[in-house]
């Protein structure tokens, strides 16, 4: 199999290492494109891929082209790329707020699929939610399905507007979640811990609630119950949160993350 990367970013090299990581192709089999010489060079050096300014010679042969530009430069992008893509190639846009539309018109090219993978991709524990246009074939979904595989789990969904339901939710879910660890470590400090103990308390606590959640498949309210007892420390601390608005806070905050990628969608 041969994948074309059309920009990349962290993203994009998250996306080389899951490949290359789960043998889905060689280094030969990948050729990267950038508008930065220097982020080429790293490329190459790094993962042994090969490399090109050149958008024709990017996606010449191509069985997968990869799209992973960031969005205020996917319209600059998208006449370059005119005339280059052949029938049976696939673009898979991981484009943030990029309709399928909105890259089928662009590119001049029917067979789409849009991605939104997460940045914990980076270390193969990503959530990737995606969906294609009708001339996608099962063969291209399949390859789709295993590149996405490659940096965590998978989701296919049948109509695009989930898409942008997952923008709110797993998109920019880890951000959220980065924002509470950052929030307990700075209590933890706040009553006494040394920084360097409350930052592994609280991320250890994270792994594990989420690990324990998953593996057991126990509803997260039973979960909650279990650590909580009557009159104690946990109850307390659990009021202070209820009391303070968090349930309603975090549905203000998925709601208006939706809006905004409903609105980039266009």
């Amino acid at each position: 199999m041969k994948i074309a990367f059309i920009g990349g970013g962290v993203m994009g090299e998250a996306m080389i290492r899951g490949i290359l990581g789960k043998g889905l192709t060689t280094p030969q089999g990948i050729m990267a494109n950038d508008i930065s010489a220097a982020r080429l060079s790293s490329l190459e050096k790094a993962y042994g891929v090969g490399v090109t300014g050149d958008y024709g010679i990017a996606v010449e042969g191509a069985d997968v082209i990869v799209i992973a530009v960031k969005p205020q430069n996917l319209a600059g992008l998208m006449p370059k790329l005119q005339g280059h893509l052949t029938h049976g190639q696939l673009a898979l846009s991981i484009v943030a707020g990029a309709a399928i539309a909105t890259i089928t018109g662009g590119l001049g090219h029917r067979s789409v699929i849009r991605a939104m993978p997460n940045t914990p991709a980076q270390i193969g524990e990503g959530m990737s939610v995606w969906t294609s246009s009708r001339e996608v074939s099962q063969r291209q979904k399949e390859i789709a399905r295993s590149i996405l595989g490659a940096l965590g789990r998978e989701i296919y969904v049948p109509d695009e507007k989930y898409i942008d339901m997952a923008t709110a939710v797993s998109g920019s879910g880890p951000a959220y979640i980065f924002l509470v660890i950052e929030a307990l470590v700075d209590a933890a400090m706040h009553i006494g811990l040394p920084h360097e103990m409350a930052e592994e308390l609280v991320l250890e606590t994270v792994v594990g609630a989420s690990l324990l959640a998953k593996e057991t498949g126990t509803p997260p309210k039973e979960l909650r119950d279990m650590v909580t007892s009557p009159g104690g420390t946990t109850a307390q601390a659990i009021l202070k949160l209820e009391d303070g608005g968090l349930r309603d806070l975090l549905l203000h905050a998925v709601i208006a993350a939706h809006e905004k990628a409903k609105a980039l969608s266009g």
